[in-house]
């Protein structure tokens, strides 16, 4: 029996990339699935792809803003009557990323996009986890959270590796209510983020990076381990990379 089957997951920044991959392979294993993101349209065009029925919901939501993220999580435990996995996707970056260019403005919003938003979430379903003694969290974080380089900027860096830091928090606490929690750091993804680069990427260089789906595998074989095993770090990069 497939272990997925019948399990509802949480998926935000599901508009694109790894987190309409992971969706689209959860649904494929049978799983209930539901997509949130900031962009209502790119959420709504993605919903239409997945074509998901009634095991698909989406759900226009800002991560950063706590009075719609508890509305989410309302949301989708009164449709699948709980979240058997949270997957904290949403992230961002922006294209003045040294700390020469930062302003406070900007310091403060990568922090939100990538940070606060994943502790919001957290926060938000925890409590309905605690009460069954189970569930599971996976943060996909960045290789940026594992090692610093200049190409991520020192903004997205600390606020990767703060997200690093709570991951671990959080698995300590919660490990004795049965809680697991997961952090996947990927390499480079050719992913819409890419935009937002200060230089251009080239298509040579995009052919050579992560696609969202082995990134998406990597979620889906955490989920689907049983809850006796846990993965508390894992780190996939393209086969190219020339760190390790």
């Amino acid at each position: 029996m497939n272990t997925l089957s019948g399990q509802s997951v949480l998926i935000t920044g599901g508009g694109s990339g790894i987190g309409l991959a992971a969706a689209r392979l959860f649904l494929a294993e049978g799983a209930r699935v539901a997509i949130a993101g900031r962009d209502a349209d790119k959420l709504r065009r993605a919903a239409d792809s997945l074509n998901g029925g009634d095991r698909l919901i989406q759900r226009p939501t800002d991560v950063t803003d706590t009075e719609q993220v508890r509305q989410l999580v309302e949301d989708v435990n009164r449709r699948f009557g709980r979240i058997d996995v949270l997957v904290n996707n949403a992230g961002l970056n922006i294209k003045e990323r040294t700390l020469r260019e930062l302003t406070p403005e900007r310091w403060r919003r990568l922090l939100a996009g990538n940070l606060e938003g994943a502790f919001h979430c957290m926060q938000a379903v925890l409590p309905f986890m605690r009460e069954r003694r189970d569930g599971l969290i996976i943060n996909v974080n960045s290789i940026s959270g594992k090692r610093a380089n200049p190409l991520g900027g020192s903004g997205y860096i600390a606020a990767k590796f703060a997200l690093r830091g709570l991951a671990m928090g959080v698995a300590a606490e919660e490990k004795p209510n049965g809680i697991r929690v997961s952090s996947i750091y990927p390499g480079e993804v050719d992913t819409p983020i890419l935009e937002q680069r200060p230089n251009q990427v080239t298509e040579e260089h995009r052919r050579s990076m992560l696609r969202p789906e082995d990134v998406a595998a990597a979620i889906l074989f955490i989920a689907a381990l049983p809850a006796n095993a846990t993965v508390p770090e894992l780190v996939i990069t393209p086969s190219s990379a020339l760190y390790i």
